[in-house]
């Protein structure tokens, strides 16, 4: 699992240039996402990663790096 794919994903979403998307950007201060754009990330790293995210966890991401935690750790 590679964070440019995150990073693409998070750029589409957003318009956002991937350079921006930072692993330490924090979604809504920095990335000025909305909480409809954080649903959207999420299903895109959910159709992307083929994982399936509990709602209750996907509250508590603040950061680029949470996501990408989330993601990758999702199973174990």
């Amino acid at each position: 699992m590679e964070f440019e794919k995150l990073q693409m994903i998070i750029a589409e979403v957003l318009g956002k240039d991937p350079e921006q998307i930072t692993a330490e950007a924090r979604f809504v201060e920095d990335l000025g996402a909305d909480s409809l754009e954080v649903f959207q990330m999420v299903m895109g790293m959910e159709d992307a990663f083929d994982v399936i995210l509990e709602e209750d966890v996907i509250y508590q991401v603040k950061r680029v790096q949470d996501l990408f935690d989330l993601v990758t750790n999702h199973g174990d």
